[in-house]
């Protein structure tokens, strides 16, 4: 394929402490054929100060930034996916800015698009450097593999218009072709607290085809920082439809 086919695509919001560790993920990859895409979600910290100031020390992979004025993970990375579809993408991965991808991430989001995917739904697994404790970081990651199986049941996810199985896909560590993203309608332009907008989009693609997948070696580190603020159990229970829900959602 065409160098720079494949884009990574990063929403952020008031990360200037710790978008850092992400970028620097990203600028680790094993294959950095690709280009760098953050999607500034109107923040009101020096959040895209610290991505300009790492692109000018860091020319390898090529980095970005653009602006969103409207609230929401949606919002963010859909334009994030749009503007590198505009530029000439034709693969698009997505992370999210308190996350750490593994250092074979975009190389194992290439051999999972290669093998016939068009959408590459990837492994969530709990930061150990947040001080969140043992314990609870193993809570959540049996209640992210409880979650796998049930979101397979659930009557939201259940039409006679799917052509095949459910299969959860976080939307900071994902993947999907620029064609079926665009047929899909992409992310639901909405904030985190109206819908889980990774979840409308793997509903929108089962509609379409089939070739979709999980593959556990496609690694993301996520942040804890909702379990280090609200605990497990208020977490686990704002992850389920928002049965949680808080105040204060934007954790920093």
């Amino acid at each position: 394929m065409a160098m720079n086919d494949l884009w990574v695509i990063v929403p952020a919001y008031n990360e200037e402490h710790g978008i850092t560790a992400t970028l620097a993920a990203l600028a680790g990859q094993h294959d950095r054929d690709f280009t760098l895409l953050v999607v500034d979600n109107n923040s009101t910290d020096a959040t895209a100060k610290v991505v300009r100031d790492f692109a000018a020390a860091h020319p390898d992979p090529r980095i970005e930034i653009v602006t969103e004025d409207r609230k929401g993970t949606g919002a963010a990375a859909d334009t994030g996916m749009r503007h590198a579809i505009a530029a000439g993408a034709r693969l698009l991965a997505r992370t999210d800015a308190d996350c750490l991808p593994a250092p074979d991430w975009t190389a194992r989001i290439r051999a999972a698009f290669d093998s016939g995917l068009r959408l590459v739904s990837g492994q969530l697994i709990p930061r150990t450097d947040e001080g969140v404790r043992l314990l609870d970081r193993t809570i959540i990651r049996v209640a992210l593999e409880v979650a796998t199986q049930f979101g397979k049941l659930r009557p939201g996810n259940q039409d006679p218009r799917y052509l095949g199985p459910y299969v959860m896909t976080p939307g900071c560590n994902m993947a999907i072709t620029a064609e079926l993203y665009e047929a899909a309608g992409g992310f639901p332009r909405t904030a985190i607290e109206e819908l889980h907008e990774d979840r409308a989009l793997v509903n929108a693609v089962r509609m379409l085809t089939t070739d979709y997948g999980l593959r556990r070696d496609v690694r993301v580190y996520g942040s804890n920082r909702r379990v280090r603020a609200w605990g497990v159990r208020k977490t686990l229970a704002w992850y389920a439809d928002h049965r949680y829900k808080p105040e204060l959602v934007d954790i920093r």
